[in-house]
């Protein structure tokens, strides 16, 4: 599948389904919070550069939990419309692996685009709110209401971009089971 046939088609989808794709979202969102709030506690008032830096891993690591997550649990969408939470993080870590294997430049193509969205939601709040110091080093202490606004446009990037991202997956690692269905009938 090429990149722009990818994107357009994650769009697509996106918009048939909108509702529902951004509740889920939403939700994996909210749950994927939790830690990474906690994450930033941890160093609110450290200067710490190392420290900063091993609490951003840990920050990609949930992020990519809860990216996996939700590819699994959106498989079914372009097939019956339908939502399948159960065993969801194995079905999107085989789903994001088969998506890198066919069609890498798709894939690329779906983080750059979803990467520069979340970046233009997230950035411009938290640097008004952090400053750029702030959001580029350690915490060092920020105010609360700082906090809350660089919190408050993480968690609507992600949910905004986490289900374009995990639909370019689907229908990438997807387009090889329909091409090797239609060459066994």
């Amino acid at each position: 599948m090429s990149p722009g046939a990818a994107v357009r088609g994650a769009l697509a989808l996106l918009r048939r389904h909108a509702g529902r794709v951004y509740a889920v979202s939403l939700a994996v969102t909210l749950v994927n919070t939790v830690p990474d709030v906690l994450r930033q506690l941890l160093v609110y008032d450290d200067p710490s550069v190392a420290h900063a830096l091993l609490v951003d891993a840990v920050g990609f690591g949930t992020g990519l939990l809860a990216q996996l997550w939700l590819t699994g649990a959106l498989t079914g969408l372009p097939d019956d419309g339908r939502v399948r939470p159960r065993g969801a993080l194995v079905r999107g870590t085989a789903t994001a692996l088969r998506a890198v294997r066919t069609s890498p430049a798709a894939v690329l193509a779906g983080v750059v685009l979803g990467g520069g969205v979340s970046a233009l939601v997230t950035i411009p709040p938290s640097v008004a709110a952090l400053g750029v110091d702030g959001v580029l080093g350690p915490l060092d202490a920020p105010s609360a209401a700082a906090f809350t606004v660089a919190t408050v446009s993480d968690v609507v990037a992600s949910a905004l971009t986490l289900p374009f991202l995990a639909l370019v997956l689907v229908l990438v690692a997807g387009s090889t089971r329909q091409f090797a269905g239609k060459g066994r009938s």
